[in-house]
């Protein structure tokens, strides 16, 4: 059996830690199977180069910052290999590009363009333990690149879809997948399975357990994932293509604080406008969420929309010299701002859960600015300062039964 495990930067944050880690892998190993280890960088490693490249040039290229991020990961697979050896196992620890992952050329968000995992292979059939750095591989120009925040996820995700690994498991400082954030909701309750689709909503809208590309990477090639402790020996949450029935309507509440809103006051009320407005954030490579556009008045409409916290300014940038041009009024972007979403697959068929969620935000004095619907998820945009005790109101609405 070919396990792949994934640790991120909490649980391998000191070296108690790593030697948890350490152990927890040796006794995977130890029960016959083949264990391929994918580590994060330690845990605010990543952060404290962010600031000292800062120091150094608040605007160092992406492809400096990438040399540089990169570096992390490589701490940490070296530790841990060498708590591993210690324990008198076989190990080798391997950096992204050994690994064998090629990427495009989009520095600091790459994308995996394919992985050729040979090494890996050859390695295990050595009957070694193969640790290898997450969130980094190589392009065609042979510079590393980095796949952006919880790209570690998606090298795990990627390894066990290219190894056909038997099972993907990602270790967080959580026991599971939950209905809220169990530190933010105390009532929050663990999820013994959820589907694909379910965890890509959460993720995508702001639940930090997994990331949304190493979800969408899982759905696309069957791998089987479960989400479990590092720190506790109990039963985490399978993720899978159909999870059992359950009587709940909706699956979890998530929180996005990352979110910035752009707003285009007094565009031209005329055809295409909206095509060349987001044909332009699109060449930024900027990605947008909800959307309001208004009913067009005395000639002009205005257009609001979501993107990333920090591609606002990007966005803005993208789209000046066009609102300019057509005479905009204003063009402008804020952050004091947060998206709260409500998922699960049983929407589609249950009437009522929008209203459920507005009655529970009206009550709690909460304010809608935009709001954003699909067949599984519903979610409203709203002042950055009321997010928690919007949720709290929320997930309280849905769960107190």
């Amino acid at each position: 059996m070919l396990v792949v495990k994934k640790f991120g930067g909490s649980s391998v944050a000191n070296a108690e830690r790593v030697m948890n880690v350490a152990r927890i892998v040796t006794d995977t190993y130890r029960e016959g199977h083949d264990v391929v280890v994918v580590v994060s960088a330690q845990g605010d490693t990543t952060d404290d180069l962010i600031e000292k490249a800062k120091e150094i040039n608040p605007k160092g290229s992406k492809r400096e910052m990438d040399m540089l991020l990169a570096a992390g990961e490589q701490i940490s697979i070296a530790l841990l290999a060498m708590a591993i050896e210690n324990m008198g196992f076989p190990v080798i620890s391997l950096l992204g590009w050994q690994a064998g992952f090629q990427t495009n050329s989009t520095y600091s968000s790459a994308r995996i363009k394919r992985v050729n995992p040979e090494r890996i292979r050859a390695a295990l059939d050595k009957r070694k333990i193969v640790v290898v750095a997450g969130f980094q591989g190589l392009n065609r120009y042979e510079d590393v690149t980095t796949l952006g925040r919880g790209g570690s996820d998606t090298s795990a995700v990627a390894i066990a879809a290219a190894m056909h690994a038997d099972l993907c498991q990602i270790y967080t400082d959580v026991e599971g997948v939950y209905t809220a954030d169990p530190r933010k909701v105390p009532d929050a309750r663990k999820l013994q399975e959820i589907t694909y689709d379910e965890m890509l909503e959460l993720a995508t809208l702001g639940a930090q357990v997994l990331n949304n590309r190493s979800v969408e990477m899982a759905k696309k090639y069957g791998v089987e994932l479960e989400v479990l402790s590092s720190m506790k020996a109990v039963p985490g949450t399978k993720v899978k293509e159909v999870a059992k029935m359950e009587e709940m309507l909706i699956k979890g509440v998530a929180k996005d604080t990352n979110v910035a809103r752009v707003m285009i006051v007094g565009l031209p009320d005329e055809p295409g406008i909206a095509f060349k407005i987001f044909s332009r954030v699109a060449k930024a490579h900027i990605n947008v969420d909800i959307i309001l556009q208004s009913v067009g008045r005395d000639g002009t409409k205005d257009i609001t929309f979501t993107v990333p916290q920090d591609k606002g300014d990007e966005a803005v940038a993208a789209l000046q010299e066009y609102c300019d041009m057509v005479g905009a009024k204003s063009l402008s972007y804020d952050t004091s701002v947060a998206k709260v979403s409500v998922v699960g697959a049983g929407m589609e068929t249950h009437e009522g859960t929008a209203s459920l969620m507005f009655e529970a935000l009206a009550a709690a004095n909460v304010n809608i600015q935009m709001i954003s619907t699909s067949e599984i998820k519903v979610s409203v945009l709203i002042a950055a300062e009321d997010a928690d005790r919007a949720v709290s109101a929320v997930h309280k609405a849905f769960f107190e039964a």
